[in-house]
């Protein structure tokens, strides 16, 4: 007999594909869609992936951490920012990326059942640190695709070919570049905030097997910085926000993953 996990997890992932078609048929039709339908259809997708998803996440030792819940609970997140940023930006469009994302993380989470991974030490702030970090790469990873898009956008249309079915997909360059440094700010806030929990909740934070990850962080939240009181102050926009974002992320997500492999494979410490 199917388990009730199983049964949310396909209806949440008919209503992300609903989600999808209705888009692309839209799209096809250069017609603009409902944001009403949208809204409508991606909130539905996502509480039901709530619905498998936090279950699986919280045991009875603390919360799961094992590499197929990460991977829902990221994809899950980046579909959530997205429908914020839609309720307000007229990007509905952009959505039509992140559903088969989303939908693809919930069935390898369904499908696929990682042992316990839980830690004990550090307490509930710990993992509210976790969780901040993970929110923060999501929207920054976000944002660095952004910036790809609107790099690539912005070459489609200066070499009028503009007529190509993504280009049409996509926003305004000014809706493009607003919604930019709507995650960059967003993304920069959470990273400050994981950084200062991680700062008073971590006893070892700048201790040998956390100071890569620490320092490429920080690293990259100067970057961020720096580019967002440049746009504010001094109006920096176009290449220069872009490569201020990917030299961010870059960052980031050397510190993330990279600073594993320094570990084992330069200075040969078990990380």
């Amino acid at each position: 007999m199917t388990s009730l996990p199983v049964i949310i997890a396909l209806l949440a992932t008919a209503a992300y594909a609903s989600t999808f078609w209705y888009l692309l048929i839209h799209l096809l039709q250069k017609t603009p869609p409902s944001k009403l339908v949208t809204l409508v259809l991606l909130s539905l997708g996502l509480v039901l992936h709530a619905a498998v998803l936090f279950p699986a996440l919280i045991s009875p030792t603390g919360i799961n951490y094992n590499i197929f819940n990460l991977i829902s609970l990221t994809c899950w997140l980046m579909l959530a920012f997205s429908f914020l940023f839609s309720t307000y930006r007229p990007i509905l469009g952009l959505n039509l990326l992140a559903t088969p994302v989303a939908c693809v993380g919930l069935l390898i989470s369904t499908i696929w059942k990682g042992p316990l991974v839980s830690l004990t030490e550090g307490g509930v702030w710990l993992d509210v640190h976790i969780f901040l970090s993970l929110a923060a790469y999501c929207v920054l990873w976000m944002a660095s695709i952004q910036a790809i898009l609107l790099w690539a956008q912005n070459r489609e249309l200066k070499q009028k070919t503009d007529k190509r079915i993504w280009v049409a997909l996509l926003p305004s360059l000014q809706t493009m570049e607003k919604l930019l440094f709507d995650m960059i700010a967003l993304g920069f806030g959470l990273l400050t905030l994981a950084l200062c929990f991680g700062l008073f909740t971590i006893d070892s934070f700048f201790a040998q097997h956390l100071a890569h990850k620490t320092v490429f962080s920080i690293l990259s939240w100067l970057v961020f910085g720096a580019l967002l009181i440049g746009h504010w102050r001094l109006g920096w926009r176009g290449q220069r926000a872009i490569s201020f974002t990917l030299w961010g992320f870059g960052l980031l997500l050397v510190g993330f993953i990279g600073s594993k492999m320094v570990l084992e494979l330069i200075l040969h410490i078990p990380a």
